[in-house]
């Protein structure tokens, strides 16, 4: 019951940044454009990051299609980490970089653990009837 209980605050803390962010992106799609194409990042790209925190985020909070949720905003950490925050002579581009890189990593260990049983995942796997074992010959 203890690891069911740490692994879901563990999805819940993990995803909760990206709901955030998805949520800000959608609400000030406007300006959040503008700023991202000074960066060369144009506004589809910027819908489909928006969509992708959204969907991968709510996937590993409910704990549905979790793993996959979780190895997709890896890769997008270890990208955005790679791409937006590598001017390390800047104090606070190498911080990004290091929390992007840090996120990933528990993003990739939540993906190998699994969501556990409190989730939507464990809830299908409990209500599936058990198929009875083959007979010997």
């Amino acid at each position: 019951m203890r690891e069911d209980f740490t692994l879901c605050v563990s999805r819940l803390l993990l995803a909760a940044i990206f709901l955030h962010e998805g949520t800000f992106l959608v609400m000030n799609f406007a300006g959040a454009a503008a700023a991202m194409a000074k960066l060369g990042v144009p506004a589809p790209l910027l819908a489909a990051t928006a969509a992708l925190q959204l969907a991968a985020g709510l996937a590993i909070a409910l704990g549905w299609q979790m793993r996959l949720g979780a190895a997709v905003l890896g890769l997008f950490c270890l990208a955005t980490a790679v791409l937006f925050h590598t001017n390390f002579a800047v104090r606070n581009e190498l911080l990004h970089f290091e929390k992007d890189l840090a996120i990933a990593g528990g993003l990739f260990a939540l993906m190998i653990r699994g969501a556990g049983s409190w989730s939507v995942d464990g809830l299908l796997r409990a209500t599936r009837p058990v198929s009875p074992p083959e007979p010997a010959l």
